[in-house]
This record gives structure tokens, sequence and C-alpha cells, in this order.
């Protein structure tokens, strides 16, 4: 069952990004083949692909409510320092936790544009795929960098504030103590924004470290990466850790991020349990 709601999420954000990409102009959206623009009514498929993505995640709660019930399965919603349980004997929590877990995925698919926004900012038009990327943000990428980095945090914070009756009303979290405590766990959570880019930047720099001793050709795809690595590793230049021709910086690159980001996390964790402060 996880893995089906993960791959339907992933379906779910393929036709949220093909909704969005139907709106851009011509030359914009065949910067890459897979975006290209079909001869058609636009307006017309646009309003298609997002019906069908709401339909998709009714469809899916139901199912996830009448099946779930009999294998006895509990829907999870990792948020960073907290997971929400979801029991699925309900249909109501069922649709929530569609909505909810899509949503998920959805802000971290967009705390990676915002990511390689704010790493490639110097990169600007030059390659296909940084376009699309500035595409997908649309007016976000117009962002300073300092609220590209905090504008998240603080969205999860009030989103946090916002949604934590309807959590405690529904048992499925701890009524606060205060009004306080309650936006010290808003902020906590806000920070584990910062985790979500763990998988990312380690996936960037592992493609780098391939293509580097694998040549894979001149593709746009990894002129990408390469640049993105590149600019990642900017903060690691200074280190001595080029032995005669071997560069070790896309591999400690890997190790700080997963090392540094996974105690991040165990810290998010026990801070939050911690609270209020």
């Amino acid at each position: 069952m996880n893995l089906a709601d993960f791959l339907l999420n992933l379906a779910g954000l393929l036709l949220w990004v093909s909704w969005r990409s139907a709106g851009f102009a011509p030359a914009a959206s065949t910067a890459v083949p897979w975006m290209s623009r079909p001869s058609g009514s636009m307006p017309a498929r646009r309003h298609w692909l997002l019906a069908a993505l709401v339909g998709l995640l009714v469809i899916r709660a139901w199912f996830y409510w009448r099946i779930g019930m009999e294998l006895d399965w509990i829907g999870s919603l990792d948020l960073g320092a907290i997971v929400l349980p979801f029991n699925s004997a309900s249909l109501q929590r069922m649709l929530l936790y569609s909505a909810l877990s899509f949503l998920v995925v959805l802000a971290v698919f967009y705390l990676w544009l915002l990511l390689l926004s704010m790493v490639n900012h110097r990169v600007g038009g030059a390659l296909p795929l940084q376009r699309v990327v500035r595409q997908q943000l649309g007016w976000m990428e117009r962002w300073p960098a300092a609220l590209k980095l905090v504008g998240p945090w603080v969205l999860v914070a009030v989103l946090w504030f916002a949604v934590n009756p309807l959590l405690v009303q529904l048992g499925m979290a701890a009524a606060p103590q205060s009004t306080t405590h309650c936006w010290q766990q808003g902020a906590v959570l806000g920070a584990g924004t910062i985790l979500a880019w763990k998988y990312l930047v380690a996936f960037v720099l592992f493609l780098h470290v391939l293509n580097t001793y694998l040549y894979l050709g001149n593709h746009n795809f990894w002129a990408f990466i390469n640049a993105t690595a590149h600019n990642l590793l900017r903060p690691l230049r200074w280190l001595p850790l080029r032995l005669g021709r071997v560069d070790l910086a896309p591999v400690a690159g890997i190790a700080v991020v997963l090392l540094g980001l996974e105690l991040g996390q165990r810290g998010l964790t026990w801070l939050f349990g911690r609270l209020p402060l």
C-alpha cells in the first residue's frame, strides 16, 4: 500500500506539472522534449488535467478506505519531526490523507525547485532544464534568495497553526499547551523543510560522479547535472579534496549532506518532543 501511495503521488505530480506546462508559451514548453505541447485547445486540456488530478486523489482515497480496512493499513504522513497516522477505517480521514499526502509531495517538489533556483541563479536561461525550473516556479522565481530560503519555513509554520485544531479534533495530534506552543511546533516543522533537499543533492552529486568517470554524452541533462553539482560543491572548493586527477569533492559532498541532514532530522525530532520551551 505504501508503494502504491508513493507511485500514485508521482502520477499526481506528473499531472500537476503537465497542467502547469500546458499554460506556457510554445517556445518555453518545448525547452525539453517531454514538455512539448500537442495540438488542440490548451485551455480545455488544462481543465482536463486538473480534473484528472482531483479525480485521482478522490478515487485513491476511496480505494484506501475499502482496501485499507481489510489489510488493517494505517497511512502515515512524514512531516520530518513527527509522523501523523491516518486510520483507513474512515473515508473522511482517507480523503484528508490523500490530499495532504499529495500536498507534501508537491511541497517537496517545489522545495527542490527553489534549491535549484538558488544554486543555479548565475546560470540564468543558458540551460534548457534550468528554464523549466524557472517556468515551474513562476512568480516565485523572482523571490530574493533569502525569501526562497525562509519563505517555506514561515509557510509551514502558518499552515501547522491553521490545521492543528483539526488534527487535534481527529485525535491525530496532541493538543498544544498554548498558542505559543503551537507556534513553536510550527517553527520546528518549518525548519524541517531544509531536510527535503537531502535526496536531491545526493542524487545530483551521484550522477555528477557517474558522468565524470563514465562519460555518458553531452546531452542537456548532463550539462545541467554538472553545472548544478559544481555550484553545490562551491562551499567545499577550499578543501584539499583532489588527489592527482581524482576529485573527491562530490563524494565528500554526498557524505556531508547525508550525515548533516540525518543529524538535523534527529535533532528536530528531539526538539519537537521537548516543546514547549
